[in-house]
């Protein structure tokens, strides 16, 4: 998606470790025009699917997996990274390793929001090494719901994520892949 990709050449800022920041339009501060912009995207991307739920992961998940379920006017889920007074018990769980924050979640699902028969969108900001999409792979497998597709903001390519999913058989559709970042120069594929 050639907007997404000018806008990250444009304010995107890459930090060590082959972090890019996105926070002044992806995951801080949110361009509402570009996530409807996105959210078209991938509507048209998925439009014969059947799907039935999105599915996210908190916390920068959750704008794209709005945007895309309001839309299409269903609801969507987001698998949070803390177990609360107000949710514990009857969960599906995953354990995730966050990239950018270099720590281990347990992440959740309440079984009343995930179930057999659901069809479901799995969207996300970020696609590095796939921790967070295997994460959520597990608790749709474990509430034995359908994965009609997974959409992703930004896909690092250079890194194993992407590519193993695709060789299990994953639609994984990503709006800007980046090739390769070094400090002054991001090349998409």
């Amino acid at each position: 998606m050639k907007i997404l990709e000018d806008r990250i050449k444009s304010d995107g800022i890459v930090t060590d470790h082959d972090i890019l920041k996105v926070d002044s339009f992806i995951n801080h501060q949110i361009d509402s025009v570009l996530y409807d912009q996105m959210a078209d995207e991938f509507i048209k991307i998925f439009k014969d699917k059947k799907i039935t739920k999105v599915l996210t992961i908190e916390t920068s998940g959750i704008a794209i997996a709005y945007a895309v379920a309001h839309k299409l006017n269903l609801p969507f889920v987001f698998a949070k990274k803390t177990e609360s007074i107000n949710l514990h018990g009857d969960v599906f769980s995953s354990k995730i390793v966050s990239y950018t924050h270099f720590r281990e979640y347990d992440v959740i699902v309440s079984k009343k929001f995930l179930q057999a028969g659901d069809h479901v969108l799995i969207l996300d900001d970020f696609l590095a090494n796939g921790s967070a999409l295997r994460g959520l792979l597990s608790i749709c497998a474990q509430a034995e719901a359908t994965v009609e597709g997974i959409g992703i903001l930004i896909e690092k390519t250079f890194q194993r994520g992407g590519r193993e999913l695709r060789e299990k058989g994953y639609q994984i559709e990503s709006l800007a892949k980046i090739k390769s970042i070094s400090e002054n120069k991001i090349e998409f594929n």
